[in-house]
C-alpha cells in the first residue's frame, strides 16, 4: 500500500451539490481523506496508489462538479514529475 496526496487548487467555488457529490468521493475503495480549504481554495485527497491513480483522482474530482485550475505545488503528482526529471 502506498498512500500519496495529491493538492488541486479549484477556480469556482463548488456549489452545494458539488460539495455532496465531494463527500461520495470518500466512498471509493482507495481513497482515505477529501479535505476542502474554501479559503485556500483548495481540496487534498490521501489514496492508495496502488489502487488508484492522480488521474483517476482528478477525474472523479471534475465529475462532483470540482472546478480544478492546477495542481499545488508539493502534492504527489508535482514530486512525481520533478522525480522523473520532466
Amino acid at each position: 500500500m502506498t498512500q500519496l496526496d495529491v493538492v488541486y487548487r479549484y477556480g469556482a467555488a463548488p456549489s452545494e451539490r458539488s460539495l455532496l457529490a465531494l463527500s461520495k468521493v470518500r466512498d471509493v475503495y482507495g481513497v482515505r481523506l477529501v479535505e476542502v480549504r474554501e479559503a485556500e481554495k483548495t481540496v487534498r485527497v490521501e489514496y492508495d496508489a496502488s489502487r488508484l491513480t492522480e488521474a483517476a483522482i482528478q477525474k472523479m474530482l471534475r465529475r462532483a462538479g470540482l472546478d480544478i485550475v492546477e495542481t499545488v505545488e508539493g502534492s504527489a503528482r508535482a514530486e512525481e514529475i520533478a522525480g522523473a526529471g520532466l
